[in-house]
């Protein structure tokens, strides 16, 4: 599978970290930056480039997750799920981790990096990656009636 992830200044070491700990656990691992420690970069870039290159991978069949970090992880979900295909979410513990992937299908986990130790974070990451979704009738209902919303920008009865 390959997990691609993005974050800031606030995430940075982090990320390599977790880079380094994906790569290990035989995930291709691609970085969309930050690819050098700023004070004053900005997260929307990283998190846009890993959403888009989720969305690309999956659209071609490709099995392909991402992770986008920063210090809430707040603003990457925000920005990640400016991307249409993805299915971002915040993940703070490892029921929101699972739930995130069996219910939601989320492609995208957003983690705060100040919010957990980097062991914390770097379960939460690795739960993530591994959990499948269910597939389950009514997630699969669900998120059609997202998917529809989001190409027609109509509410569904």
């Amino acid at each position: 599978m390959r997990v691609h992830i993005g974050g800031d200044h606030a995430a940075f070491e982090l990320k390599q970290y977790l880079q380094a700990r994906l790569a290990g656990a035989g995930y291709e691992v691609v970085d969309h930056g930050a690819t050098a420690y700023d004070a004053q970069d900005d997260y929307p870039g990283f998190c846009l480039a890993c959403a888009e290159g989720v969305v690309a991978d999956q659209a071609r069949g490709a099995e392909a997750l991402g992770i986008v970090l920063g210090g809430s992880g707040n603003g990457e979900v925000i920005a990640a799920n400016k991307v249409t295909g993805a299915r971002a979410a915040v993940i703070h513990s490892q029921e929101t981790a699972t739930l995130a992937r069996q219910h939601n299908d989320a492609n995208i986990a957003s983690i705060g990096g100040r919010m957990h130790t980097v062991d914390e974070c770097v379960a939460l990451a690795l739960l993530f990656v591994a959990t499948p979704f269910s597939g389950a009738e009514r997630h699969v209902r669900r998120l059609r009636e997202v998917a529809q919303y989001e190409q027609t920008g109509e509410l569904s009865a």
